[in-house]
């Protein structure tokens, strides 16, 4: 590999919501193999610290840990000047971090429980491009969110999460409209069934780990789940190459949303 491919992203500055773990770490190293400087926080402080020391030992971009609570705008604020602090500027903020609470129909979730996820889920984004815009206004950057596939394609038993996923859509198209004058691109990523260890656990907990498994494989018509890999080079795509792209999504889905199925809910509950 030539060195200008191997460092697509060599010296740039990217802040990066949730990256300990999951698909927030799978495009974590794929922006560090790519030369990139990266500031990415998570509540999992364990996580993130061997994260920090792993993939900066690899190279040979470099990354910081910090601790945050992306519902806590404050905690956001602050990784977002932190990185402007020790780099100098901000080049692309990825906005990873979400959650999925169990499925259950809407009567079983309380306003509470509604809150809380659209302020992860939602808040977050809002308050991560909210401050992060002045820097990336600058440096002509771009703003990538991860949505996901049943924004458009709903999920059953999942009313409070499919809702803040459809907002991200909504809000990445209206943010690329509004920051298309200062030349800034605002894009989104859709991943259906991605291998990751919060994938892994809820097969785990299930009654039969291999039916779980092969139900989530064979959600896409490729036949398999996709890696973290394969997500972070779709996430280096948007920030490096796409250079005439925004306001779009990419389905990272592997076919989920294709053909014909057996999807009758009327001996369902």
């Amino acid at each position: 590999m030539a060195e200008a491919e191997a460092h697509r992203y060599k010296n740039q500055v990217v802040v990066i919501t949730g990256g300990a773990s999951g698909i927030g770490y799978g495009i974590l190293k794929t922006f560090v193999e790519h030369g990139a400087k990266v500031v990415f926080c998570d509540i999992k402080e364990k996580d993130g610290l061997s994260a920090e020391a792993s993939l900066n030992e690899m190279g040979p971009g470099q990354c910081k840990y910090i601790f945050c609570d992306v519902s806590n705008e404050n905690q956001i604020k602050f990784v977002i000047d932190t990185a402007v602090e020790t780099y100098g500027q901000l080049d692309c903020l990825i906005n990873n971090a979400g959650t999925h609470p169990p499925h259950l129909p809407i009567d079983r979730f309380s306003a509470a429980d509604f809150h809380q996820i659209m302020d992860i889920n939602v808040f977050s984004f809002f308050s991560a491009c909210k401050f992060a815009l002045p820097h990336l206004r600058k440096t002509q950057g771009n703003i990538i969110n991860n949505c996901s596939l049943v924004a458009d394609i709903g999920q059953h038993h999942a009313v409070t999460y499919v809702s803040s996923k459809g907002a991200i859509l909504s809000m990445t198209k209206a943010l690329a409209i509004d920051e298309a004058c200062h030349n800034v691109r605002v894009n989104s990523f859709s991943p259906s069934n991605i291998f990751t260890p919060m994938w892994e656990k809820a097969a785990l907990a299930s009654p039969d780990y291999d039916a779980a498994i092969k139900t989530g494989r064979d959600s896409q018509v490729l036949g398999r789940f996709g890696t973290l890999e394969e997500v972070g080079l779709v996430c280096l795509f948007l920030a490096a190459d796409a250079t005439f792209c925004t306001g779009i999504n990419i389905n990272v889905s592997g076919g989920a949303e294709l053909d014909y199925g057996k999807k009758s809910r009327l001996d369902s509950e």
